[in-house]
């Protein structure tokens, strides 16, 4: 298991059970190494971390206090599992959402006869990046709930993936309903962030029986444990800038993604206010911000039985996951 670091600020939320598995899992409020058993600590019992979101606004003032009360009953942290800090009702996944990513897509996969040098291209691409960036609609698909995964969890490799690929994201909690907001009313609707990691199978994204329908989501992306998530549901308000964090992956100890939020073609504010024009959004749902440069297609190295990857984003945590070939005892 990863070092289970403090995250950013004086608390955060997540989910845990006893390592023995005599109980449910139950939502825990995360506090120097200790966690407080929100479930026997607050007066209306919630059940689970998208209750106490539910009651969010008010909840918050209790939970900053519940941090410094020494007279609880905290439990160490290291004699509890983790799992995914919260379940999702619906999942928002940006594609094509980092600048230098789409530029690296776009310059390896030119026309073999394109007359432009590799210079001239990135220098093109990024000029319509940006113009993309203040003119142009996010580009974003759903994901199923059934994805989840805890953050220590083991990642299993479905045996029909032949390209299973990384992609290390930020990724916006909410509380408040969101329904049709302004940008600039937007974050007002975000409890806080959390990890994801947005696995896809890169073979499965098109089509090839027919080309013309395009991506074809719910395969690549879609498989069970597809998404491990966490550890932390961290406040939005212990996160200073989430424009500004450091997304890292590193496989088996290598580094393959390392790159600021500052490079989002579209930040949270303008993803969440996009997605709310068509879409109800609930309490626990998520927004992922897309992936930054460095995923497997990139490298020429997917993910195979045995490799470990670990992702962290700054003041987030870390999680750490191993890939399990499917049918492997």
């Amino acid at each position: 298991m990863a070092t289970l670091a403090q995250p950013a600020g004086p608390f955060a939320l997540g989910t845990f059970s006893p390592r023995d598995g005599d109980r449910d899992p139950f939502p825990g409020l995360l506090a120097e190494g200790r966690v407080l058993d929100l479930s026997s600590t607050l007066d209306w019992a919630p059940s689970g971390v998208r209750a106490v979101l539910e009651r969010w606004e008010g909840t918050l003032p209790l939970l900053r206090a519940l941090a410094d009360d020494d007279t609880q009953d905290w439990q160490p942290l290291e004699g509890l599992r983790v799992h995914a800090p919260v379940e999702p009702r619906q999942i928002f996944q940006s594609g094509a959402n980092y600048r230098q990513h789409v530029i690296d897509l776009e310059v390896a996969h030119r026309s073999p006869d394109d007359p432009r040098t590799v210079e001239e291209a990135r220098a093109e691409i990024a000029s319509i990046m940006d113009r993309r960036a203040a003119e142009d609609l996010p580009y974003v698909f759903i994901g199923l709930p059934t994805t989840t995964a805890g953050p220590y969890d083991d990642v299993v490799l479905p045996s029909w993936a032949e390209q299973p690929d990384w992609e290390l994201e930020l990724a916006a909690v909410i509380a408040k309903p969101a329904y049709r907001v302004p940008v600039e009313e937007a974050l007002e609707h975000v409890a806080g962030y959390t990890i994801a990691n947005d696995l896809t199978d890169r073979a499965t994204v098109f089509r090839r029986d027919m080309k013309a329908i395009g991506t074809d989501w719910l395969r690549c992306k879609n498989a069970p444990g597809f998404t491990p998530l966490g550890p932390w549901l961290v406040p939005a308000e212990a996160v200073t800038d989430p424009g500004d964090l450091r997304v890292t992956l590193k496989l088996n100890g290598d580094t393959m993604q390392d790159e600021s939020t500052k490079d989002m073609l579209f930040g949270i504010a303008r993803l969440v206010s996009y997605v709310s024009q068509t879409a109800r959004l609930l309490p626990g749902d998520l927004v992922l911000t897309g992936s930054p440069a460095g995923n497997g297609i990139h490298w020429g190295r997917l993910l195979r039985d045995g490799d470990v990857m670990e992702g962290s984003i700054t003041g987030l945590g870390v999680q750490r996951t191993r890939c399990v070939a499917e049918g492997t005892p």
